[in-house]
């Protein structure tokens, strides 16, 4: 029995770690128009949202941990906003680096993505999405919040588990160029906000009050780091697309 377990063990632990084919070049193209079609249309964008609110507290909660904060707790709410609390040195470098995650957070999570893919680890990315959803679920404390990432993180199983290889890359492939162009959007959301006089509590306005350096030069950060990221990323997943093929 233990020997069979180690045979199981070592058979999930070589396809999850193994590489997959690679997509057809027309399969990267469609999961791109997908992508923008769930982005663009703004009544479609306020329901899709709540997966980059998703990855945006995320980003402020991994960080926090990574910088020896205590997690207290994430909320997700209906209208795509969302609250991570954590507990420590209300100034310094770890403050810091948490308000800036949240931004930054999808869009760099989309170009690890396309790192994976360009090295053909589809079913690894599957994993660690849906590894760090379960993590994610474990922290939230409002019941919208809470079903959501329940949702999602059934999604990313289902198709871990049980799709096929074609279907896994499309999926991949459809999650990567959604984060890398949906990071896109909230900085310019942001600073629409900022421009009408609201937003006055932002991430980009809070690091402003950390760091005295202007808001503005934040929020081009965000834009920085989002725009840079979705080049970088979708020209791996094109280049990977027209090589596979």
């Amino acid at each position: 029995m233990d020997s069979t377990a180690s045979t199981s063990l070592a058979s999930l632990w070589d396809q999850v770690s193994g590489t997959q084919p690679d997509p057809d070049l027309w399969v990267v193209i469609a999961t791109l128009v997908a992508a923008l079609a769930v982005i663009v249309p703004h009544g479609v964008w306020r329901l899709s949202r709540n997966a980059i609110t998703i990855a945006h507290e995320g980003g402020h909660g991994l960080v926090a941990l990574l910088t020896g904060r205590s997690l207290s707790g994430i909320r997700l709410h209906s209208d795509t906003s969302g609250l991570t609390v954590s507990r420590g040195k209300p100034t310094g470098l770890g403050m810091i680096l948490t308000a800036a995650a949240g931004y930054t957070a999808p869009p760099l999570l989309g170009l690890g993505g396309a790192a994976l893919l360009g090295l053909g680890r589809i079913t690894l990315l599957l994993w660690l999405a849906t590894a760090l959803l379960v993590a994610m679920l474990v922290m939230i404390r409002n019941a919208y919040g809470a079903l959501t990432v329940l949702l999602t993180g059934g999604t990313f199983l289902v198709v871990s588990w049980l799709a096929g290889p074609q279907v896994q890359a499309a999926f991949a492939y459809a999650v990567v160029w959604f984060l890398l162009l949906g990071g896109v959007r909230p900085a310019f959301e942001l600073q629409a906000k900022r421009s009408r006089g609201g937003a006055g509590d932002s991430d980009a306005d809070q690091l402003s009050r950390l760091t005295h350096v202007p808001a503005g030069l934040w929020l081009f950060l965000f834009h920085a780091v989002s725009l840079c990221a979705l080049l970088g990323g979708g020209r791996w997943l094109l280049g990977h697309g027209v090589l596979g093929r």
